[in-house]
């Protein structure tokens, strides 16, 4: 299947998710929504915007959804796809600064907010976020 191109079920019962984070917040729709909304801040963004060398983001929307949908216990179309994560390695070839990280964070933030989940769900993705943000950093000011 085309990247791309999924279906709300595509490949994914969701009783077959029950019980997950994944499940509990909304499943593919709310992970689709949340990346749609952080690349559509990235693309507005003319100075962060420079840090994706693809024209069209919408190959690294569905990538940030589906690694998502994997993380929190959906379907592994992502791994399928793209083998390992392998965040760090992924992100080396970037400039990943405080700056950079403090700007990523801001359009994450704002993603994550537009999905208006309870406070406790909000916390969990937001932490986990955060989290990953710092990790991911490789490079000081």
């Amino acid at each position: 299947m085309p990247e791309g191109k999924l279906t709300p079920n595509d490949g994914a019962n969701p009783d077959d998710y029950a019980g997950t984070f994944y499940a509990k917040v909304g499943g593919r729709e709310t992970f689709a929504k949340l990346a749609e909304r952080f690349y559509a801040g990235v693309a507005e963004d003319v100075e962060f915007r420079a840090m994706y060398p693809e024209q069209d983001l919408r190959p690294a929307t569905m990538r940030l959804q589906l690694f998502l949908e994997q993380y929190w216990g959906g379907p592994s179309t992502y791994s399928e796809r793209r083998g390992h994560p392998s965040l760090r390695m992924r992100h080396m070839p970037y400039t990943v600064n405080p700056h950079n990280r403090d700007v990523w964070l801001k359009h994450m933030r704002a993603a994550v907010e537009s999905l208006e989940l309870p406070p406790l769900q909000e916390e969990t993705l937001w932490d986990y976020f955060d989290r990953a943000a710092h990790s991911l950093q490789n490079a000081a000011d």
